[in-house]
């Protein structure tokens, strides 16, 4: 049975997107498309953030999904946290096109990434390899342009 999910992208400023979620099966990796507008060139921080609250902005949402108790890496890496997923790239458009194959997140089971928050980051990803602390949490990708619940799509 193939599931689907849709998170819908919105931030204080003029960053919006829509991302999609597509699985086949429980234990086949997860496919994400879609866009995100209002971005400077270049690469920004994309992550599955732990709670899908949104009360007081992405703040709200938590740090990283990490059920596993890893350190913050990149999207090939074999530790890593459930929710990093690298960069995605915006163009001199300021639009970045969505097109992931993950085959950690999972939209089914206790690990599901169902009803916790996308967040798209101000600053690249260093991949958890940027010599401090910080990068090892959060890969130092600054501030949180936007966010939003992933939810069930039909």
């Amino acid at each position: 049975m193939v599931m689907k999910a849709v998170c819908v992208l919105k931030g204080a400023g003029e960053t919006i997107g829509t991302v999609f979620f597509q699985q086949e099966t429980d234990s086949s990796p997860v496919k994400l498309s879609g866009e995100i507008s209002g971005l400077a060139p270049g690469e920004h921080g994309f992550h599955v953030h732990v709670f899908g609250d949104n009360t007081n902005g992405c703040i709200s949402a938590g740090p990283h999904f990490n059920p596993f108790s890893k350190t913050h890496a990149g999207p090939k890496d074999a530790d890593r946290h459930v929710g990093d997923l690298g960069n995605v790239t915006a163009g001199a458009d300021n639009v970045a096109k969505i097109d992931i194959t993950d085959k950690v997140i999972t939209l089914a089971g206790p690990n599901s990434i169902i009803g916790r928050t996308m967040v798209i980051h101000e600053k690249a990803d260093d991949l958890g390899k940027g010599g401090n602390e910080e990068s090892l949490k959060t890969g130092n990708a600054g501030s949180r342009l936007a966010c939003g619940v992933i939810g069930i799509a039909q």
